[in-house]
């Protein structure tokens, strides 16, 4: 359902305490799984040094499947980091919402277009700028031009388009699970006893596909990212 958003201003400038407070959240939530991993190494995997080293050969799997791994090597913590912030940032909503005063605080953050555009951009940021710093500036610039010089116009379009899609693809599957939860959860509510008896299980058959949704969507942010980035730094794109 709809709800205001927490807003303040500082020194001129307006921010959104909601989605502040989740990045925040959903970063130290990432940054206790790292720790607690790589707390205690041992040669014999167990636990959740298991699962983060399960993660990081599922990265270098992606990373290796768009380009060589001497080029793609050096995007292993970047990807690592990125299906992980993007995974635990789906899932922060899923559980339940937190509204006070009619303002929504707790939500997932890739819950909002401002936040998925924030990656997208840093994402393409990132691509053009290892494309200069390993082709040098004129190597990148030919890939412009490639494979004929009057496509210039449609890579242009092709770049900002890409920014978009990146971004409002996750935007748009996590808002959309969110929303159709809350109307589960208050629409059939509002119906009495039985529309709660009713919600019960729609809504965890709901959250179950959401889980699903999220994880498929941190998989595929962190797969086009390593493909743009090896648009940018591979020699044979």
């Amino acid at each position: 359902m709809h709800h205001e958003v927490p807003q303040f201003e500082f020194m001129g400038l307006w921010f959104n305490g909601a989605n502040m407070l989740m990045i925040t959240v959903a970063s130290l939530i990432v940054f206790l799984i790292a720790v607690l991993s790589t707390r205690k190494l041992a040669m014999k995997p167990t636990g959740m040094q298991n699962f983060f080293e399960w993660v990081m050969d599922f990265v270098k799997g992606i990373i290796n499947s768009t380009m060589d791994w001497k080029e793609g090597g050096r995007f292993h913590i970047l990807g690592i980091t990125l299906i992980m912030y993007v995974f635990v940032s789906n899932m922060l909503g899923l559980p339940f919402a937190i509204v006070v005063d009619e303002k929504l605080w707790w939500k997932s953050p890739t819950a909002d277009p401002i936040i998925t555009l924030t990656l997208a951009v840093m994402v393409l940021a990132l691509s053009h700028y290892y494309g200069v710093k390993l082709k040098g500036v004129k190597g990148y610039a030919e890939g412009f031009f490639s494979p004929m010089k009057f496509l210039f116009p449609l890579k242009i379009i092709e770049e900002f388009a890409n920014t978009l899609t990146l971004g409002l693809r996750l935007y748009g599957n996590i808002y959309a699970g969110e929303l159709l939860l809350s109307l589960l959860a208050t629409g059939l509510a509002h119906q009495g006893i039985a529309g709660t008896i009713a919600a019960i299980p729609l809504t965890l058959v709901w959250q179950g596909f959401s889980v699903f949704v999220g994880t498929i969507q941190a998989y595929i942010f962190t797969m086009l990212t390593m493909v743009y980035l090896a648009h940018k730094v591979s020699h044979d794109h």
